[in-house]
């Protein structure tokens, strides 16, 4: 990658970082799309996971004191079932129907019953979770606003949920870079300088959007969070439909 293409990517992982610092969401969404529009599916996945455990380490680390590692450990847990299966399976869905199950996933979860919605503290909920969300990481390269909701239902502390949700991302992301960068299509990580503008770039963005997260309130940062949420879903919803019936 050129000198041009490598501040672009600088550019756009500080833009998401400073958005996922702030909120824990919606910022890996973004820079998702923008590393697909000008990398090959395969790059793109192993580039996107490098930055977003570089960024949601980093910010469970600048939170740390916060972080509940009971349900991570268990979110865990339920992740390394989902990655067994798909080590298995090695199924990779179109375009379409992943942005449609993902845009979809957070209202499926307020439909359900109570008691199948969610709470990060119970165990038996924050396992079956890791199966669900570390399954979407493998079909859309993303867990979504589902982890979103999971973590919003649980009465936590804006910092508990940026610094636990990032752990359990870190997990995450691991898993897709083993899933799409070795198992379905092998990579060439050679590309060292994309990989430390990423990184670093990730850091400086998620720093910035800490500092922003400090001076917010709870109550402003559940209003603002479940805004991105719908919004990010809909967007999603929206793309998936025009794929699967224009394109």
């Amino acid at each position: 990658m050129g000198i041009l293409g490598l501040s672009a990517l600088a550019v756009t992982v500080i833009g998401t970082s400073i958005l996922s610092g702030m909120f824990g969401m919606a910022g890996g969404l973004v820079l998702m799309g923008a590393l697909l529009a000008f990398l090959p599916v395969p790059a793109a996945m192993a580039l996107h996971g490098a930055a977003q455990i570089s960024a949601n380490g980093w910010r469970a680390y600048l939170w740390r004191e916060h972080i509940l590692w009971r349900p991570t450990l268990f979110y865990s847990l339920g992740g390394v079932v989902a990655m067994s299966v798909w080590a298995i399976v090695l199924f990779v869905p179109s375009r379409p129907l992943a942005l449609i199950a993902l845009g979809l996933s957070p209202y499926v979860l307020m439909l359900a019953p109570k008691w199948l919605q969610g709470d990060p503290t119970r165990d038996g909920h924050a396992v079956i979770y890791g199966v669900v969300c570390v399954s979407f990481m493998m079909l859309t390269g993303v867990t979504g606003p589902l982890l979103d909701s999971f973590f919003l239902k649980g009465g936590l502390d804006r910092r508990q949920i940026v610094s636990t949700k990032g752990v359990c991302q870190v997990f995450g992301h691991f898993a897709k870079i083993v899933y799409f960068g070795v198992l379905i299509d092998p990579v060439d990580f050679g590309d060292w300088p994309s990989y430390a503008v990423a990184i670093g770039a990730a850091m400086i963005g998620t720093t910035l959007g800490g500092w922003v997260l400090a001076r917010m309130s709870n109550a402003d940062y559940r209003v603002w969070a479940n805004r991105i949420i719908a919004t990010v879903c809909a967007w999603y919803v929206m793309q998936g439909l025009y794929l699967w019936l224009f394109a």
